[in-house]
């Protein structure tokens, strides 16, 4: 998912750097300090499972659980990302320096996206795992659609390349979905106040930096 330096045209490049700062603003100023640490974790988590990564035209397919991130984390996905993927860039060369506000906001805005309508299903046991599995699913649908029509808008002749780059994500839309969908329930069973949600289920507020 990460978009390579030298394709995009100045105002997306722009466009991207000034959607990247103020996302990251406000996740910064709705992430609890009591979740310092998970918001750590998770972004280490997205440094990790991104490493692994498929070239795809001028892009590339690898896990992204931005939409677990978004869920846990809310706007706080947006300085966990912005970190994992300069951390990227200085020590692999993944992406660039002048795509980083592009990239940043089609992996955290598209899991914002994909899973902020499924977050309130959490504190039901009955629709968790669907919530989970939705989430991961439609946060890497909403990103490969991003990053597709990124391309398409920078040069019409990139459409082929879009389809190309939003066909390979099929399948990391599947397993991002189950992958969420476990972690969900498993976090859902040993450590419940990480999703924000009592023991019994229930709801316990805005603290996820929503």
């Amino acid at each position: 998912m990460h978009l390579a330096e030298g394709i995009l045209s100045g105002p997306i490049l722009l466009g991207g750097a000034v959607l990247a700062v103020a996302g990251t603003a406000i996740g910064l100023k709705k992430i609890d300090q009591e979740r310092i640490m998970t918001t750590a974790l998770l972004g280490a988590a997205f440094f990790v499972a991104s490493l692994v990564h498929v070239p795809v035209g001028p892009g590339s397919a690898h896990l992204l659980l931005n939409g677990l991130m978004a869920l846990i984390l809310g706007w706080g996905c947006f300085p966990a990302i912005l970190v994992a993927l300069v951390l990227q860039a200085l020590f692999f060369q993944f992406g660039g320096f002048t795509v980083l506000g592009v990239n940043v906001v089609v992996i955290a805005g598209s899991g914002l996206l994909g899973s902020f309508f499924f977050r309130q299903w959490l504190a039901s046991p009955a629709k968790r795992a669907l919530a989970g599995f939705l989430a991961g699913f439609l946060s890497v649908a909403c990103a490969a659609l991003c990053m597709a029509l990124i391309l398409v808008s920078t040069d019409q002749h990139f459409l082929a390349t879009a389809k190309v780059v939003f066909g390979a994500h099929l399948p990391v839309m599947v397993v991002e979905g189950l992958i969420t969908m476990f972690v969900v329930q498993f976090l859902a069973r040993v450590q419940p106040e990480i999703l924000n949600i009592a023991p019994d289920g229930k709801g316990r507020g805005e603290k996820n930096g929503f």
